[in-house]
């Protein structure tokens, strides 16, 4: 079950489903009934159950969750795994422990709220664990921050994983030529949704510096989201001719390789897929040190202290300037993401946990 279905989560979904269907086991998806989730889903034959929902909690949260009991008690699964805050929420306040239940934050509710919300989302993800058979987190730094946080259910580490084989070192200047890129130009790539989190602002309000040491440098933006027109409009630096607004992008293995760097400006992650897809190509990442990041890079690449743009100009403007030292940390990364980040063992120890719980669940019956 999830409620996102584009981008990171709904990638790693999808691949959870295929392989287990491959084992042999009977998959079903709950989600929104549209989305590039939906559509993969469905191409593959993967059997999708419509639950509208939104993003974030609100007035329809109670007709969303008897919307989920009323799914779950047609198929009558041995185990649910539940992905992101809103399937959190809702799934478990619909199962409360009935099922054996797997829940995946891919970054915790209370880092992405303010205010008294945050307070509220601090205490439910504590008192949730009590419906939680097994959590399941992306990173160290995912599960430090629920621990501190008082979540106490069983949990273990489970790091994000990309397909090493689709994506994989290829030519610079063919992939530039394929995108219409300049062949020659110092570029930039930043891929991800237009949004607050994915600090695509701060990026902008850097880049300045990195014109200043690097002038024929190129920042190639990939995406779209909610904030895209905004800061199109209103950021100074948004239609500096340097600035390519690429939009939503569904080529990722040529941008990646049309980069000499790729930048994850974000305010918060669970365990980013962009650093470990860009790492899969072969190329470094310079990235702020939120949730997971320097467990992805290590020293592929850099990482510095979140919001602080000098340094995250510093990281890009020498990965430009020097091709020398951007091959190397590629070199570097290529084989990091092929040892530590393949999706088949993301696979693997996803399905050994849900064997494990769902088991305890038989016993317990």
């Amino acid at each position: 079950m999830t409620q996102p279905v584009d981008a990171g989560v709904a990638a790693v979904v999808l691949g959870l489903a295929e392989d287990q269907r491959a084992r042999g086991w009977q998959v079903d998806l709950v989600c929104p009934p549209s989305g590039w989730l939906v559509e993969q889903a469905r191409s593959r034959d993967i059997e999708v159950h419509p639950w509208p929902a939104t993003r974030a909690p609100g007035p329809g949260l109670a007709r969303e969750t008897l919307r989920l009991r009323r799914i779950l008690r047609e198929l009558e699964p041995e185990v649910v795994h539940l992905h992101s805050s809103k399937a959190g929420l809702a799934g478990r306040l619909a199962l409360r422990g009935g099922l054996p239940t797997l829940f995946q934050p891919h970054l915790w509710s209370f880092q992405t709220a303010g205010g008294p919300l945050r307070r509220i989302c601090l205490r439910w993800e504590a008192f949730a664990s009590r419906w939680t058979h097994q959590l399941v987190c992306v990173s160290d730094d995912e599960l430090g921050a629920g621990r501190a946080a008082g979540v106490a259910a069983p949990a273990e580490v489970v790091c994000n994983g990309v397909d090493t084989e689709r994506l994989h070192p290829a030519a610079r200047a063919a992939a530039r030529r394929r995108l219409g890129f300049p062949v020659t130009a110092p570029t930039a790539v930043c891929v991800g949704r237009l949004a607050h989190l994915k600090g695509q602002d701060q990026l902008l309000t850097a880049w300045p510096s990195v014109l200043a040491e690097v002038p024929d440098a190129r920042l190639v933006l990939v995406g779209a989201g909610p904030l895209g027109q905004a800061w199109r409009d209103n950021h100074p630096v948004a239609g500096h001719p340097s600035v390519l607004w690429w939009g939503h992008g569904d080529r990722a293995a040529d941008f990646y390789a049309a980069a000499d760097v790729v930048v994850l400006p974000s305010r918060a992650e669970g365990m980013a897929l962009v650093p470990l897809e860009a790492m899969a190509c072969a190329r470094p990442v310079v990235a702020f040190d939120v949730g997971g990041v320097r467990e992805s890079v290590g020293d592929t690449g850099t990482v510095v202290p979140p919001g602080d743009l000098a340094a995250l100009a510093e990281g890009i403007t020498a990965r430009l300037a020097d091709p020398g030292l951007a091959a190397a940390e590629g070199r570097r990364a290529r084989a990091r993401a092929v040892n530590l980040f393949d999706h088949r063992r993301m696979a693997e120890q996803t399905a050994t946990l849900a064997e494990k719980v769902a088991g305890e669940g038989a016993a317990a019956r």
